[in-house]
């Protein structure tokens, strides 16, 4: 592999419990009831708007658009509270060192940025691409495409590391291949069923699968 593309939240970095705060906070303000931060957990991984719009399932319709203003500031002012990367990334990273490396998630640039430079590792992606750098998300494999030409490499040469269905499916339309790894948001039983290319149960495990 020339490149190795990375999902970020279940992938990369546990971002779980400062999205599900920011979740909270924003129903407080609408005077909705708390949500278990577990229910949040199973809403991530589809963008923003898919996120709000299943938090707000029930509610008049377009109050989640509302919302997305009011998520954003409660989000930025809290996406680096607990937010750290997975046992054994920065280890990965640097252990690719010499190869392409990227990041697409469905994940708005702005969020994706913010966590990526407040973590410290902005210079070790070649490329950082989030929900709205292109017209479609995840499983859409138009952000793959976009990586791929923007690094010019072969789809052949690349592969897409995620912890949801939504990255195997991307990886396969977009022509490269799929790793999916078993510690993050998604269930492995329903990855597993999607047949990716690999799979890792820790992220350590990745320089002993693609050379």
């Amino acid at each position: 592999m020339d490149l190795l593309i990375f999902d970020l939240d279940g992938t990369l970095a546990d971002t779980k419990d400062d999205i599900a705060t920011a979740v909270n906070l924003t129903l407080k303000e609408f005077g909705l009831p708390h949500k278990d931060p577990s229910i949040i957990y199973g809403y991530v991984g589809d963008g923003v708007r898919k996120l709000l719009q299943r938090a707000f399932e029930g509610q008049p319709p377009g109050s989640y658009e509302r919302a997305l203003k009011v998520f954003r500031q409660h989000y930025l002012a809290h996406l680096l509270d607990t937010t750290r990367f997975y046992p054994g990334v920065l280890e990965t990273l640097d252990h690719f060192k010499n190869k392409k490396k990227a990041i697409a998630t469905n994940k708005p640039l702005e969020y994706t940025r913010k966590i990526i430079e407040g973590l410290g590792v902005e210079d070790r992606f070649d490329l950082i691409l989030g929900g709205d750098s292109t017209l479609h998300l995840k499983p859409h494999p138009a952000i793959i495409r976009e990586v791929l030409d923007r690094l010019r490499i072969a789809g052949d040469r690349a592969v897409m590391i995620g912890d949801g269905v939504n990255d195997i499916l991307a990886a396969r339309a977009a022509g490269t291949k799929s790793c999916a790894v078993g510690y993050g948001l998604g269930r492995v039983e329903d990855l597993l069923s999607e047949n990716p290319d690999f799979f890792c149960e820790q992220i350590k495990d990745l320089p002993s699968m693609f050379y």
